[in-house]
């Protein structure tokens, strides 16, 4: 990433001019927390930075963030509301200065009552959705980046091992879970990048599972925990599964089905490679196994700011995947009602191939608890 917000705001005016229109619109989140350096929240009131293909770019700031917004730098026109009076004259205000026709903005991000202050300002205003090309910009990460995730990567391994290694039976999945967090806080994270999965039993073969309360672990349990750090504003996610006492026969075919998997994935990934040609790898040895049906997800996606971010690594997206680009391998396989075993890994594309971010073991594990 460049180091003057005038270098950072200039390629999001790049961005403009390759859409052919005349600005993007950034709101709090990744994308603008990545142009300003300086995290904003995203609440009830709007907050817009608009770059446009040519000229100075613009700011519509709530008033009570005017003097927190002066910590950024910013050297263009800024147009300031209160709670008192609203924000409509402000979006009038904003876009008669800018004079532009057509406008793209980041389709996951922008909420509905933002867009429809804007059209509400310029009613022929021509607003495209530019997610793709503006969320593009964070996909290859910079040193920096790569630093950052490391670091958060490092503390949610620590975390992990601690909280592994007070596992006990009878514990409640809760139980489990808030010692993961408690530990995660004790490794220096400065925010979990979301709240943790830990299932165990048959909530392993749900894999966006909540924890239960009352749910105990027991001998021959499935125990799958996916969860991350967030350090320097960037995010881990890593997901270990181990069995608590003892593994059955099947427990260990399925894990080593996933385990094949994960490594596939490595094997084929290289600057180059597009994310079909990963899910492809990666979900073919799903596919060849006697657990066929217990398929559920696709490969990974992109990680950084964000938890979930581009590239999504699943078959038809024919994206070519750069040296830079961090995505998460996580095959899994579930069985609803039985268990589930998923073994995620964050990857960084180099030119010569892929280093693993996460150094965790991922052989076999049965805790003796």
């Amino acid at each position: 990433m460049k180091n003057l917000l005038s270098d950072r705001l200039a390629e999001y005016g790049d961005v403009a001019s390759a859409l052919g229109v005349d600005a993007v619109a950034l709101v709090p989140g990744p994308n603008f927390t990545r142009a300003v350096i300086h995290p904003f929240m995203s609440h009830e009131r709007p907050f817009l930075l608009v770059v446009p293909a040519r000229g100075t770019p613009a700011a519509l700031v709530p008033n009570l963030e005017l003097r927190s917004w002066d910590l950024v730098g910013f050297d263009g026109a800024v147009f300031d509301w209160r709670d008192q009076d609203g924000y409509d004259a402000c979006f009038s205000d904003l876009l008669n200065h800018l004079q532009i026709t057509t406008l793209g903005v980041e389709g996951q991000v922008m909420r509905v009552f933002v867009h429809h202050a804007m059209l509400r300002a310029q009613p022929d205003l021509k607003i495209i959705d530019a997610e793709r090309e503006i969320s593009a910009l964070r996909m290859i990460k910079t040193p920096d980046d790569i630093d950052a995730l490391t670091s958060a990567i490092e503390i949610s391994e620590r975390a992990l091992e601690r909280t592994l290694a007070s596992v006990r039976l009878g514990q409640t999945e809760k139980e489990i879970e808030q010692t993961l967090i408690q530990n995660l806080f004790a490794e220096g994270a400065e925010d979990q990048a979301f709240h943790p999965i830990v299932a165990a039993g048959d909530g392993s073969a749900r894999p966006h599972a909540k924890a239960r309360a009352d749910y105990a672990v027991k001998a021959g349990d499935a125990l799958l925990l996916d969860f991350g750090a967030r350090k320097h504003g960037f995010a881990a996610d890593i997901t270990r599964t181990v069995f608590l006492d003892y593994a059955t026969d099947e427990a260990k075919a399925v894990y080593d089905t996933v385990l094949r998997a994960n490594l596939t994935g490595f094997d084929v990934t290289r600057a180059g490679v597009t994310a079909h040609q990963i899910d492809d790898a990666v979900t073919g040895v799903l596919e060849a196994s006697p657990f066929a049906d217990r398929i559920r997800t696709k490969t990974g996606h992109g990680l950084g700011r964000d938890v979930h971010e581009a590239p999504y690594i699943m078959r038809g997206n024919h994206q070519v995947l750069p040296a830079g680009t961090v995505y998460t391998n996580e095959p899994g396989l579930y069985e609803i009602d039985n268990f589930g075993v998923r073994i995620e890994d964050d990857v960084l594309i180099t030119e010569e191939g892929c280093a693993s971010l996460t150094q965790f073991p991922k052989e076999l594990t049965v805790l003796k608890c």
